[in-house]
């Protein structure tokens, strides 16, 4: 593996390599010190064009305890502003000496680009709405590791479909490793074609409560809107948001997810959100160990596997 730009690029075989991974630094992680020297040497480098804190800082913790060396991308305070392109700033970058790149921008296709532009690998940290491979990977090793397995568990993804390269990256990588899902969203929140997605959807919330085993809240990414999709914010939570009386009517088995930011109390209220079924926080802690797994995988040989070893 080369690059990771798409759940797509990905067979079964290489989720299930990437999780079993994953576990093997959750254990790092684990540790008092936390930190492996797997990527000494190596260099990577944090291109975000759009902002992030989840994301931005969860990739760099990763190399950090890999023992990679960091650079970070700041566009507000660089050359971007007096004009320079995508493709220069890579260019230029890259003559510094630079083993990964982790891209995010506001517009599909640019990791793509930037994988055309420099030798080094690239990880796809989000580009439009188009794709956000590792946010899929760690939601499906927190539902391996809450639910035991992803095959079999029923999986509803509720919100702003339309605009979501996180529903787009975690239907397929759902659907390869054998879940079922449902789409859950007002018509006008659904993308052209989605029967082309090869799974369920509901126009209603609560139809689905009682026969799911996760259930994954979208935001609504009013930053990508130039229309009015829904009549107000308050209509939108009072039928699709997730509050204390819905949350009672699903398995007390059943998970409460979210990629993070929230909106509390338009897609999902605070008391739901901080609740034992809440697996939000452990997505976040996740995130550290699969993105090690994937800079590992990308950078890393396994003949290396020994020295992660206490």
């Amino acid at each position: 593996m080369k690059h990771l730009l798409s759940i797509a690029d990905c067979s079964k075989a290489d989720l299930l390599d990437l999780m079993g991974l994953a576990d093997r630094f959750a254990e790092v992680n684990a540790r008092a010190i936390p930190k492996v020297p797997a990527l000494r040497g190596k260099t990577v480098v944090s291109l975000f064009f759009e902002d992030s804190t989840r994301t931005r800082l969860s990739f760099e913790t990763a190399a950090k305890r890999l023992s990679a060396d960091t650079m970070t991308f700041s566009v507000s305070s660089s050359s971007v502003n007096k004009g320079e392109s995508v493709r220069d700033t890579v260019e230029t970058l890259s003559a510094f000496g630079v083993d990964a790149f982790i891209v995010r921008h506001k517009s599909a296709g640019v990791p793509l680009q930037v994988a055309q532009w420099t030798t080094a690998s690239v990880i796809n940290a989000g580009d439009g709405r188009h794709q956000h491979p590792t946010q899929a990977l760690l939601d499906c090793y927190t539902i391996a590791q809450r639910l035991g397995s992803v095959q079999g568990q029923r999986v509803a993804i509720v919100g702003d479909i339309v605009h979501s390269r996180v529903a787009r990256s975690l239907v397929l990588a759902l659907v390869a490793l054998g879940a079922e899902v449902v789409l859950v969203a007002p018509p006008t929140l659904l993308p052209v074609q989605v029967e082309s997605w090869g799974v369920r959807v509901s126009y209603s919330l609560d139809a689905v409560l009682g026969e799911i085993d996760v259930c994954y809240m979208l935001r609504m990414q009013q930053e990508r809107m130039t229309e009015a999709l829904v009549p107000s914010l308050r209509e939108y939570a009072h039928l699709y948001g997730l509050n204390a009386e819905r949350a009672s009517r699903l398995s007390p088995s059943a998970i409460i997810m979210h990629p993070g930011p929230m909106n509390r109390g338009v897609e999902i209220t605070a008391e739901v959100a901080d609740s034992p079924q809440s697996a939000i926080l452990e997505q976040v802690a996740n995130g550290v160990s699969v993105r090690m797994a994937v800079l590992f995988r990308l950078l890393g040989s396994d003949s290396q596997l020994g020295s992660l070893s206490a």
